[in-house]
């Protein structure tokens, strides 16, 4: 299976963590980006659903449309996780990154008794790969994001 991590930069600047489950990407808004630190428990608002082709997408989604500003792909790579809808549904899921920045053991757990249901955190696991001087770094640049062009992407939902 394979996971995605969209830089988005929309009214304020997110990362969007997408994993490959039930064939769908099962995706949460990262507001302060994932961490390779395990002392840093990011905070992972579950989103909707998205089609597997929203995994592919770079651009800039046109002001007017849902999540306007440009999106580019900041990390991908393949997971691995036992069992990961049974896992979801009882809020909690470990599973291991095979990404480029992003590598190890990580785990999203269901904050249970706050707000709507549909906050998480994104915690790094103990492992070889844990960076504990770890810094979110944007990849968007100006010359990145004059290649960039306007598009909507595969599950507008204006």
């Amino acid at each position: 299976m394979r996971f995605v991590v969209h830089e988005h930069h929309a009214t304020r600047l997110h990362y969007d963590f997408r994993l490959e489950i039930s064939g769908v990407l099962k995706s949460w808004a990262i507001p302060k980006g994932p961490s390779m630190n395990p002392a840093d428990k990011r905070l992972a608002v579950m989103v909707d659903d998205h089609p597997l082709e929203y995994g592919e997408f770079e651009g800039i989604i046109p002001q007017g449309h849902y999540g306007a500003g440009p999106v580019l792909i900041w990390d991908s790579g393949e997971f691995q996780s036992e069992d990961p809808e049974s896992s979801l549904k009882k809020g909690r899921l470990t599973f291991t990154l095979k990404g480029k920045k992003l590598k190890g053991g990580f785990s999203l757990i269901l904050m249970k008794g706050r707000g709507s249901g549909k906050d998480w955190l994104l915690i790094k696991g103990q492992d070889s790969f844990v960076k504990k001087d770890w810094e979110v770094k944007e990849e968007l640049t100006p010359a990145k994001k004059k290649k960039l062009t306007e598009k909507i992407p595969p599950c507008e939902t204006s």
